[in-house]
């Protein structure tokens, strides 16, 4: 039987660390028993440069692992300059409208909602391009998630990108979710009336990639030796470090658990656990906040603050097991807007996780559902000083232990790559 071919719009793709990229990716391979897949996308510049062999052509054309990769030359940017961004964002956008003619007949279009909104009109311009059946893949609802966080306060701006995102969710086949919180999102865009058909399918990461490794591995050791988390309790956020996370306001907690004061709730001689480490709290990534926290960091003397720059894929696991335990954090008014990847890969590794996250959201739940952390609301700032204190104050539970095994074991069960691969499979087929 012949195979079915798909055309995946993604922004980014690897080797791009981004984890949207990263996941379709894993996607993209994971389909290829039942689909040709070719995948139009940036060329690698996630962070923001480009390499030179990207810069002398409009398009370069690749085979990764058996996925054709259509890739579009777009201009360098700086994550703080709002100006560049736009131009880089731009360029992909009429790229990817351009690049859909350079391949052949589709019978499926799958794009995901970044860049917001316009990530959805690429899908349906394919859709109408290609005759084919159209699945949109929400990652992040925009514009509430710019109004969630007052990015934006123009209501004509805001009024139009709704406009045109319910354009995109009316006009695919099938719109696919991930989390059970954004169900209700699109239930709630559509007043419950006519809502398109959609299927939710969580986020995953590859078990077999990230897991347990022990204390005294070579290369976690080398990690630690490497960012001085030697024979230290490491509290850590891995991921991009971006305007969604509320991560000002987490650095005025951490504040409070620095050495070298004697203001009332810090601690003088800095933080430690019971068998004598310092806590030390690590930040693995990039994104457009960084230069404030950098800048927080030194104005407050917070010399148990480190920042450590985004890993290799393939060093991933180490960085992951060189923690104690992993923030999972959103901003009040993140629930049913986006779900925090960074969740799974912390329960892959088998750590705990300190949630900072709305109830009923879907990050949220799993960590409640599987008892693999702890969690408290957005802005509760004591309750989150509190949630630290008890991870410092039993460091060498076997409770702690517990929660990093929950997690890993539900993960196995019910969040491994192949399950959720599989469900998009059947989804689109049936779509």
């Amino acid at each position: 039987m012949e195979k079915k071919k798909i055309l995946i719009y993604a922004h980014y793709y690897f080797p791009d660390v981004a984890s949207t990229g990263q996941i379709l990716k894993e996607l993209a391979e994971g389909m290829l028993d039942k689909f040709d897949v070719t995948v139009i996308c940036v060329v690698p510049s996630y962070l923001g440069t480009v390499e030179e062999k990207y810069k002398e052509k409009r398009f370069y054309r690749e085979n990764i692992n058996g996925v054709e990769v259509l890739r579009i030359r777009v201009p360098e940017f700086s994550k703080e300059s709002t100006v560049s961004r736009v131009k880089n964002i731009l360029s992909y956008f009429f790229g990817a409208i351009r690049a859909t003619f350079k391949v052949g007949k589709q019978d499926y279009v799958f794009s995901i909602s970044q860049p917001p909104v316009l990530g959805g009109l690429i899908g349906v311009w394919g859709k109408w391009v290609k005759h084919a059946k159209y699945i949109y893949n929400i990652q992040d609802f925009n514009p509430e998630q710019t109004m969630a966080v007052n990015y934006s306060n123009n209501k004509l701006v805001l009024k139009l990108m709704m406009l045109l995102d319910k354009f995109s969710c009316k006009r695919s086949n099938l719109v696919i979710t991930v989390g059970r919180d954004l169900v209700e999102t699109l239930n709630k865009r559509f007043k419950y009336k006519k809502v398109p058909k959609c299927a939710f399918i969580n986020n995953w990461i590859d078990e077999k990639e990230i897991y347990p490794l022990p204390s005294d591995d070579e290369n976690v050791l080398a990690f630690k030796r490497r960012n001085d988390l030697d024979n230290k309790f490491v509290i850590m956020y891995s991921g991009n470090i971006g305007l969604y996370y509320d991560l000002p306001n987490l650095m005025n907690v951490i504040k409070r658990f620095r050495k070298g004061t004697t203001k009332s709730g810090e601690y003088e001689t800095g933080c430690k656990t019971s068998d004598g480490r310092e806590v030390v709290f690590a930040f693995v990534g990039s994104g457009s906040m960084l230069d404030t926290l950098v800048d927080y960091k030194k104005r407050h003397n917070m010399e148990n603050v480190v920042f450590i720059p985004y890993q290799e894929k393939e060093d991933l696991i180490y960085s992951l097991n060189s923690a104690d335990v992993h923030w999972c954090v959103n901003a009040k008014g993140i629930k049913g807007v986006s779900v925090p990847s960074k969740c799974y890969g912390v329960m892959s590794a088998g750590k705990p996780v300190l949630g900072v996250l709305e109830e009923n959201s879907e990050a949220r739940l799993i960590i409640e559902e599987t008892k693999c952390g702890l969690c408290c609301e957005p802005g509760d700032y004591d309750a989150v000083a509190r949630n630290i204190e008890w991870f410092v104050e039993n460091a060498e539970s076997k409770e702690i232990a517990q929660m990093g095994k929950n997690g890993r074991e539900y993960l196995v069960k019910n969040l491994s790559k192949d399950i959720s691969v599989k469900k998009y499979i059947d989804a689109i087929l049936e779509a």
